[in-house]
């Protein structure tokens, strides 16, 4: 079993290298947003919000090296929010509302989806649009119905959620690294 599921990832990885570039271009829009004053919002559902949170923490934090703290916020992370904008406004727009309050021109937003068919994503990629905030998507399968939404798009190409989300992790330490090789 283990040796299957490693198996199983190394191909989706190595499906993956050909996005390779992509990843270092929005790695550079993030530092891009970040030197000009901008924050990243990030969200996602389930295994994708411990994602969309760990990205967040790691800039307000700290990934391996000493550097200033850098302005994220994990748009799944405030449960008061969630809960009053969900029960007011409905789970689909958990996500969007929160990008009209929080997000501004000049921001980026980072949505994490293994389907791309959230429609709480598709709803905050449309909210960031509107607002002039750079999107990145990071989803799996074929993007589903959030493909054609972002500026930067990279698709996992796997149906296999565990192995999509390996593979988003992969990703933001990839951003995170490229960040702190910056001089803050």
């Amino acid at each position: 079993m283990l040796e299957e599921a490693l198996n199983e990832l190394q191909k989706t990885l190595e499906r993956f290298r050909s996005q390779l570039s992509s990843v270092d271009s929005a790695g550079q829009q993030i530092i891009e947003v970040l030197r000009s004053g901008g924050k990243v919002l990030s969200c996602g559902n389930g295994g994708s919000a411990a994602d969309a949170l760990h990205l967040a923490e790691e800039f307000v934090g700290r990934y391996r090296g000493e550097r200033k703290s850098l302005p994220a916020i994990c748009l799944a992370a405030d449960v008061t929010a969630l809960t009053c904008i969900g029960n007011d406004y409905g789970f689909d727009d958990i996500f969007s509302r929160q990008v009209e309050g929080l997000g501004k021109s000049g921001d980026i937003l980072v949505a994490f989806t293994t389907s791309g068919n959230s429609q709480n994503i598709i709803k905050a990629l449309e909210a960031a649009r509107a607002a002039g905030l750079v999107t990145i998507l990071l989803a799996g399968k074929d993007g589903g119905l959030a493909k054609g939404l972002a500026n930067v798009e990279l698709v996992i190409p796997s149906d296999d959620s565990a192995r999509i989300q390996e593979v988003h992790t992969f990703i933001l330490h990839q951003w995170l690294e490229m960040v702190e090789m910056e001089s803050w």
